[in-house]
């Protein structure tokens, strides 16, 4: 995971790794929190597998950033992404809830 932080209050973009296993779930959830408070960009275009693990630190983002009233986008994703988060019970609407 490559956060790329301008300054606080920015918008940021996170381009995710090509593995989101267990290994990748704890690199991610840090990354993620040293963004938050910003509206960010989540490039999935890398992303060859999708594990649970991460899919509950996407997911627990998701709800994160629409309760502290930012937005998380979600921009590229790979085709396998799609189907990892789809086989997972998680298709990609879930990833942002809705206010």
């Amino acid at each position: 995971m490559s956060p790329e932080s301008p300054n606080p209050g920015e918008s940021a973009d996170l381009k995710l790794a090509e593995t989101l296993d267990l290994c990748a779930a704890a690199p991610l959830a840090g990354a993620l929190m040293a963004l938050r408070g910003r509206d960010i960009e989540v490039d999935a275009s890398d992303v060859r597998r999708v594990g649970g693990q991460c899919l509950q630190v996407l997911l627990a983002a998701g709800k994160t950033w629409a309760a502290d009233g930012h937005l998380l986008n979600l921009s590229n994703p790979s085709p396998e992404f799609i189907e990892g988060m789809t086989l997972l019970g998680a298709p990609l609407p879930s990833l942002v809830p809705t206010h």
